[in-house]
């Protein structure tokens, strides 16, 4: 649990422990509420064209969005999430959605991978089905590993979305369902990859698996926001100078690269804890606070 939210709790059970002889509902409660607006109205969104990684790629927020910069999605997702430190390019928002609200549907996160130039030969030969089952292999010969780091076990249940890969446009995207242990909602995953000459943008969207449909809805428009620039594009690949990736499209799907030291942290940030737990938490904290207060009047 991240410092933030145990001073929250730690501050509520003060108030109660202090004021236990009064009625203390609607201080408690109006406490809580200013506390959250006070860190969702911190942030500063951007809208309409943004320049990402100092001229890498453009980015215009499609409509119904706003966009995080990189030094406060880093204060979502390491400070109020509780992810490990990242280097996100930024996070995408819907327009009504904050990071702590207390309906969270799903964000966005938005990163760089300097892997190199992904060569897209296998993507016509791919069978996703057997793909599947060796992502599912994979996932379940980590779980002791995980087990032992302190990291929940998970399950792939299955493809949410399965893979396709637009030839034309260098767009790759899939989703999965993933089941993580002691909780009974599946999890969403949605991943959206972007290749260009030297890498490829990530775009990962989670939430509870039943988000799958609002997504959907906006896939699209999310897919056709962001660009790379001239001379970062696909198109713009030297092979006499440009660094070509050790995988494929496969590879890629199946997270071969995940494989590396920052594997768990990795699969960490796509834990529906860190994006709708921690909402969740203060939720049924505030409802198990003043929720009886209200049955009882």
């Amino acid at each position: 649990m991240n410092k933030l939210i145990t001073a929250f709790l730690c501050f509520f059970v003060i108030q109660i422990n202090a004021q236990e002889e009064t009625d203390t509902t609607t201080f408690d409660a109006e406490s809580y509420q200013k506390t959250l607006d006070s860190i969702n109205n911190s942030f500063t969104y951007q809208y309409g064209e943004v320049v990402l990684n100092n001229g890498l790629a453009i980015l215009n927020v499609p409509k119904g969005f706003k966009f995080l910069d990189s030094q406060q999605s880093k204060r979502v997702l390491t400070d109020l999430w509780g992810n490990p430190p990242s280097e996100p390019l930024g996070l995408l928002f819907p327009e009504d959605m904050t990071p702590m609200h207390d309906e969270f549907t799903y964000a966005v996160e938005i990163e760089y991978a300097d892997e190199g130039y992904i060569e897209d030969e296998d993507a016509e030969d791919l069978d996703y089905d057997d793909l599947l089952e060796e992502m599912q292999e994979d996932i379940k010969a980590a779980n002791p590993q995980r087990t032992a780091q302190g990291y929940p076990t998970m399950e792939l249940v299955g493809w949410a979305s399965p893979p396709y890969y637009d030839q034309d446009n260098k767009k790759l995207h899939w989703a999965k369902e993933l089941k993580f242990e002691d909780y009974d909602v599946n999890t969403l995953n949605y991943n959206i990859r972007v290749l260009g000459r030297n890498g490829y943008l990530n775009l990962n969207a989670i939430g509870e698996i039943d988000m799958l449909d609002t997504f959907n809805a906006d896939r699209d428009n999310i897919l056709h926001s962001v660009e790379f620039t001239p001379g970062n594009r696909y198109s713009d690949f030297n092979p006499d100078i440009d660094k070509v990736a050790a995988y494929g499209i496969g590879g890629l799907i199946a997270g071969k690269i995940l494989a590396k030291a920052g594997f768990f942290a990795v699969i960490l940030k796509f834990w529906k804890f860190i994006a709708i737990g921690a909402v969740a938490l203060f939720s049924g904290f505030r409802k198990k606070l003043f929720g009886a207060g209200k049955e009882d009047a």
